[in-house]
């Protein structure tokens, strides 16, 4: 049975650091110059519609990708990536423009952001970077919809700034990331994972503002209650490209609807033009409207401490990925049955799908004294209908992408 992982942000970041810190002078004899931390994210509310100018209402997760890296006295113009959770081994040659390959591989996401910094810094940028050793690790769980390629992405900036001494500007990185996933990974990503680990702050989401990228920290101080975050450990192989699908629906509804953009559709607007769309197209653009509204209520719960509210807008949100944007499985469903089920009385007051769909994660807004008893019982039970063993855990609030400060950890 998966029992439930409450964590420090210091002390779970300090254990692994020190790890790949360890491994890191054993494979090359030296200790690392550099080392970067940058986190996953989960949204508690806000799907599928930051790429629909809506809002967002994540947060940095106590879950990080980490970079070890020194310099290497050679002229190979060269980086050496090593990743540890695949056990695999790359080289980006810096001595020629970088390109997509395809299909895409688990490093393209490093080298868009280098292609994307380069860029950034000029024609000569290239001769900044010394050949480099990189060693990386992470304890995001890949697949679950917690952004661990945004994380990758982001690490991977914010250690070209160390190195470089060339400081963007937060929105200026983030935004560099996302057009590395878009152009190198061929993932049409909204804005929501890069920002969140770069802007991550403890003991706060983050309403994020998708069309003015306009952020602002919505306190969550409180230690009754927590965010639990359980991982299907399904992800449904599809082949119809239904992100994109699902973005493209959404852009030939907004057109129809001849508006520039859904923040400027109500639901009543939606229905004068239903007949100027599919039934599928009004589907999604009900899911779309309906998301931007829960959101905007639901920062306002938090602040309020209305945790009964904030979480009739989990499950109503869940109801409108599942039906309207047809994202969610029998596994998140089942999930979310099972936490609607245990409810209040048990401590659970929310639970939804949460990241992209088709399998991954759920977030559950549980009481904090409960939440080892709640873990329990719905890994029992959805083991017990599902044959598959999730994986629990807790998180609060956390840092976003940072450089280590060894003599601390």
């Amino acid at each position: 049975m998966s029992s439930l992982e409450i964590t420090s942000s210091t002390g779970f970041l300090g254990d692994l650091v020190e790890r790949l810190t360890q491994t890191f002078v054993a494979e090359h004899s030296r200790p690392p110059e550099w080392v970067i931390a940058a986190p996953g994210r989960v949204n508690l509310i806000g799907e599928h519609i930051d790429y629909n100018d809506g809002f967002v209402l994540p947060m940095a997760i106590e879950r990080y990708v980490v970079i070890a890296a020194a310099s290497r006295n050679d002229d190979s113009r060269r980086v050496s990536l090593h990743s540890v959770n695949l056990n695999e081994t790359a080289q980006i040659d810096l001595s020629k423009p970088l390109a997509p390959s395809t299909p895409p591989t688990w490093y393209a996401y490093v080298e868009g952001v280098v292609a994307g910094f380069l860029e950034r810094m000029g024609p000569d940028a290239s001769q900044q970077l010394p050949s480099m050793d990189w060693l990386i690790e992470s304890n995001v769980p890949v697949g679950g919809g917690l952004s661990s390629s945004a994380a990758l992405e982001v690490a991977t900036a914010t250690l070209l700034e160390a190195v470089t001494g060339v400081s963007l500007a937060m929105d200026e990185k983030a935004l560099l990331c996302q057009k590395a996933e878009h152009e190198f990974a061929g993932v049409p990503c909204g804005i929501m994972d890069q920002f969140s680990s770069v802007f991550g702050q403890e003991n706060a989401f983050m309403l994020l503002d998708c069309r003015t990228q306009e952020l602002r920290h919505v306190p969550f101080s409180s230690n009754k209650i927590s965010v639990l975050i359980t991982n299907s450990n399904v992800k449904h192989e599809l082949t119809g490209g239904e992100y994109a699908q699902r973005r493209c629906e959404c852009d030939s509804a907004l057109k129809k609807l001849g508006r520039p953009s859904w923040r400027d559709v109500t639901l009543e607007i939606l229905d004068a033009g239903k007949d100027k769309l599919t039934e599928v197209e009004f589907r999604r653009g009900r899911h779309v409207v309906s998301e931007i509204d829960r959101t905007q209520k639901a920062a306002s719960a938090i602040e309020s401490g209305d945790w009964q509210q904030l979480g009739e807008l989990m499950y109503a949100s869940h109801a409108s990925l599942r039906d309207d944007y047809e994202v969610s499985c029998d596994e998140l469903d089942l999930l979310v049955d099972l936490a609607n089920k245990i409810g209040p009385a048990g401590g659970i007051h929310g639970s939804r799908m949460t990241g992209g769909g088709f399998g991954g994660c759920t977030v559950t807004l549980v009481e904090s004294d409960k939440a080892v008893e709640v873990s329990a019982i719905m890994a029992k039970q959805y083991e017990q209908q599902s044959g598959i063993k999730p994986q629990l855990f807790a998180s609060r609030p956390a840092l976003g992408a940072h450089k280590i400060d060894r003599a601390n950890t």
